[in-house]
């Protein structure tokens, strides 16, 4: 079995407006290389392989975390959200009550027009975590929300139906064993990358 830790790239400015970015290649924003600076990976991953998404934001907060060596994985792209790229989701449920509503109530397979399903995603990725369940160090990916999501999903035997069994913080680290067949488990979720608070004086 291997280790796999996923954390999310940093905040972008679609992040901070709430639009849903999927496949665009959006940067990350003043504001987010700012908290990616301030981030501190755990020493249990100071040997980790790392390797990114393709996408701009992965890579950069990638090397501002201090990747050198870094391998680019097109498996750990983010969810495509088709048609709904750029939109927001309090927009998107005020257009189509109703229809959204029904698509959000299929957990796994729900799918944006012209999209992918969670359950995509998790069968894309499937072949990477078999190829990477007999790493000897740990696998560092910096990637997306939507493949973070679909990884815990499986994982967890979530079906993506209510709240999750844990709320995932995005600032934090996401330990994954994995099995020899590919499949991961849980490990250890939501493992701060923000220092500790300074005491007050």
């Amino acid at each position: 079995m291997s280790i796999l830790a996923l954390v999310r790239h940093g905040p972008t400015r679609w992040t901070e407006a709430g639009r849903i970015q999927g496949r665009t290649d959006v940067a990350l924003s003043a504001a987010g290389r700012a908290a990616v600076r301030r981030w501190r990976l755990p020493t249990l991953l100071d040997e980790a392989d790392w390797t990114t998404s393709p996408l701009l934001r992965t890579v950069q907060t990638a090397r501002l975390l201090g990747a050198v060596e870094l391998a680019f994985e097109p498996r750990l792209v983010e969810m495509c959200w088709g048609d709904w790229e750029g939109q927001t989701l309090t927009a998107l449920r005020a257009a189509d009550t109703q229809g959204m509503a029904e698509n959000e109530a299929r957990g796994l397979a729900f799918a944006p027009p012209g999209g992918e399903s969670p359950r995509q995603v998790q069968q894309r990725l499937a072949p990477w975590l078999a190829a990477i369940a007999n790493r000897p160090r740990p696998v560092l990916a910096v990637t997306h929300k939507g493949v973070i999501r679909a990884v815990f999903a499986w994982a967890a035997q979530w079906p993506m139906l209510g709240k999750p069994p844990v709320k995932l913080d995005w600032s934090s680290a996401h330990l994954f064993r994995i099995a020899p067949d590919g499949t991961p488990s849980v490990e250890r979720l939501n493992l701060s990358l923000l220092p500790p608070e300074k005491a007050a004086p």
